[in-house]
């Protein structure tokens, strides 16, 4: 396939340092680099180990969010790992509130999650579904929890 016909992927990084604008204290007042490395010093002082996992889960986040931020109403769900990603990006709520400027129309999408998981295909099938929406998916995170999801409650009103 050339190049001009093959469908371009999302960067989470780019999306992420695209938002600088929008939150430049977050940068300035920690001294980092840009909002991506923000995120990965907080996932490494707070629950990743090593570095390139912690780059590897803050980039599905990002991916998983945007998707769900852009395809509201539709049934999505992580696996325990890529979910610390997610409890990232919306724990820093400047960033979070971001990316809801950015992605969902400038609503706040509610994060409501349920109490117990599901055990239906829900996280491989959201891992495609961000495939579809032009991210890499990360197969080996995705799959370690693929029969483990922890869903949000539809009932509350744009949630993911």
């Amino acid at each position: 396939m050339s190049t001009a016909v093959r469908t371009r992927t999302r960067n989470p990084r780019i999306i992420l340092n695209t938002l600088a604008s929008q939150v430049p204290r977050l940068v300035t007042d920690v001294g980092v680099s840009d909002l991506w490395e923000r995120e990965v010093r907080l996932l490494l002082r707070d629950s990743v180990a090593v570095r390139s996992l912690a780059e590897r889960i803050l980039g599905q986040g990002i991916a998983y969010l945007i998707t769900a931020m852009e395809n509201p109403g539709v049934d999505m769900g992580v696996g325990y790992v890529v979910d610390i990603g997610v409890h990232q990006l919306i724990l820093d709520t400047p960033l979070y509130f971001a990316l809801c400027e950015e992605y969902n129309g400038g609503r706040y999408k509610h994060h409501a999650p349920l109490i117990e998981r599901r055990r239906d295909g829900t996280v491989m099938r959201t891992a495609e579904l961000i495939r579809k929406n032009r991210f890499e998916v990360d197969d080996e995170l995705w799959s370690a929890d693929a029969s483990d999801c922890s869903p949000c409650d539809d009932k509350v009103p744009d949630s993911h």
